[in-house]
């Protein structure tokens, strides 16, 4: 399916591009090596769209910014779709060869008129009709997306109406024109290549398919189940009903990166044995009955990582680990010895090369080939092979050497946590320049940037709660309150405000988002908390 598994384009062609549309992601703060890329294209005469509900850092350098209501992004998407097929931009010839369900889809989206469009999103019917038209018109569009549109409880619909642009102009599988997830974290798609999802094996490759599944069982000499595992989400509920009372914890800090993280903290509390590995000791860490000291796998181990352009490069140890720390690998090993599995001795590339038996996308991308070409795209199923710069060109094969792409008819839905009198305000959340994550690595050193644990607001709404630059107030949403003081930023409207997730420590935001996750992905719904804020 387009959309999963990784992101079509490569970083040189969003820089030869003619349109840019960066919709909820503020790549400057969030993905700045991306967003150097990006700048390019800017400055080589791209038109750029912004579409946040903030006016972001990466807003300030587009032509258009559209300051989308949270959660009405679908809604967005369709009333664009619907202004391209009434202006006649659609381009029917690549949708009647490429596509299925156009008419199915053209009929769905009917109601979603630019008026329409404008009362849902908030957004002025114009500068819908500007967006769809320089999309559409577009030699060449690039369209970029993030957790601004992953992190709600409908995240994969929200990403199927993107991909709906795209096949509706014929923005995809050619040159210059596709889809581009941006990873939301330091090689998340090098974990999703390797098989870290409930339903995939390595190299995406679906669990419930009796003869993928069976190579890898007799590869490991052990049955695998053909029932996708449960995602995070699922495991929380899963510890909420007893009916998982262990956990091995690799690298992650659910304590204080779920949303709820009340709820979370309590589960994790209530399990019969909790096991974390990790560099530092996090909230997470200190719960454990069992801590085992990981490498950083930037700096102490070898291996590999991928970037959201499928590019493979490799990692090289530069440091031996601190005290009774091991390579993760290294810890697997000694735990399947303890187990009466002895695997020898852990060497990173015969791992790789392990990998590269069992995943046709990484068969041609050898340690000594990725150090020469200085990293390799994936598919690259031979050693003579290039490797892929961008995905699906066969859409424009003739004839298509498989199913055409369908079309995804998926209707806007409002958020689940609702605004009302008690809590009239959105929070949305996100990250910023200078933080990482729960801020366990990156909040151990100083920074001019770092703003620390604040909630942004509109000069408007800080004026309405007689609170200043500074001043400590108290943020309420269903599930809890945190205190944390004002700043005024002037890329918010009032009724918006926004907090960043790197500072648990001084305010924890998640102790306010809600746990409503997407069935489809597991996704939460960090985006769109509806909150009360008072002056304390």
């Amino acid at each position: 399916m387009l959309g999963a598994g990784g992101g079509t384009s490569s970083y040189e062609e969003i820089e030869n591009a003619d349109c840019i549309v960066l919709w909820g992601s503020n790549a400057r703060s969030a993905h700045p090596i991306f967003f150097h890329h990006l700048l390019k294209g800017v400055r080589n005469g791209a038109r750029m769209f912004a579409i946040d509900p903030r006016r972001t850092d990466s807003a300030e350098w587009a032509d258009l910014w559209l300051g989308i209501d949270v959660g009405s992004d679908i809604a967005l998407a369709n009333t664009v779709a619907r202004e391209i097929i009434h202006a006649g931009m659609a381009n029917m010839e690549f949708i009647h060869h490429s596509t299925s369900g156009f008419d199915a889809f053209a009929e769905a989206v009917e109601p979603y008129t630019l008026q329409q469009g404008e009362e849902i999103t908030g957004v002025p019917a114009a500068a819908i009709r500007s967006l769809a038209h320089a999309y559409a018109t577009a030699g060449t569009a690039q369209l970029c997306w993030t957790l601004g549109i992953t992190e709600h409880h409908n995240g994969t619909d929200n990403v199927l109406a993107l991909i709906n642009l795209a096949l509706l102009t014929g923005h995809v599988g050619r040159y210059g024109s596709g889809l581009v997830p941006i990873r939301g974290q330091n090689n998340v798609q090098g974990g999703g290549d390797m098989g870290a999802l409930p339903n995939k094996l390595p190299g995406f490759q679906n669990v419930a398919d009796d003869a993928l599944r069976s190579k890898f069982e007799s590869t490991y000499g052990s049955p695998i189940p053909a029932d996708p595992g449960w995602h995070v989400a699922e495991m929380f509920d899963a510890m909420e009903r007893s009916d998982i009372t262990a956990m091995y914890i690799i690298g992650e800090n659910p304590a204080q990166s779920e949303a709820d993280s009340a709820r979370a903290v309590k589960l994790l509390e209530g399990l019969g044995h909790l096991v974390v590995q990790d560099i530092f000791l996090t909230k997470t860490a200190q719960l454990a009955d069992v801590v085992l000291p990981a490498a950083a796998g930037w700096a102490e181990s070898d291996g590999t990582v991928t970037s959201s352009e499928r590019r493979v490069q490799r990692v090289r140890k530069a440091l031996e680990p601190p005290g009774q720390a091991l390579d993760d690998i290294a810890i697997m090993y000694e735990l399947a010895r303890a187990m009466g599995s002895d695997w020898g001795v852990p060497v990173a590339e015969d791992v790789w090369d392990e990998l590269r038996t069992l995943s046709p996308m990484h068969a041609g991308m050898s340690y000594d080939r990725i150090d020469q070409l200085g990293g390799i795209q994936w598919p690259c199923p031979t050693e003579d092979h290039p490797g892929t710069l961008f995905l699906h060109e066969w859409l424009w094969e003739d004839p298509l050497p498989r199913d055409p792409a369908p079309f995804s008819i998926v209707e806007w839905v409002p958020p689940v946590d609702p605004l009302d009198n008690d809590y009239p305000i959105r929070l949305t959340t996100g990250r910023r320049l200078d933080g990482y994550n729960t801020g366990v690595q990156s909040g151990g050193f100083r920074s001019p940037l770092r703003h620390g644990a604040v909630v942004d607001m509109a000069p408007e709404q800080a004026a309405d709660l007689g609170a200043a630059e500074g001043d400590i107030v108290r943020v309420t949403s269903r599930r809890g309150s945190i205190e944390v003081p004002v700043r005024v930023a002037d890329g918010l409207r009032k009724g918006l405000v926004f907090m960043a997730i790197h500072s648990p420590d001084d305010a924890d935001v998640n102790t306010l988002t809600l746990d409503a996750w997407d069935p489809k992905a597991g996704t939460a719904e960090f985006k769109a908390t509806a909150v009360r804020i008072e002056t304390t």
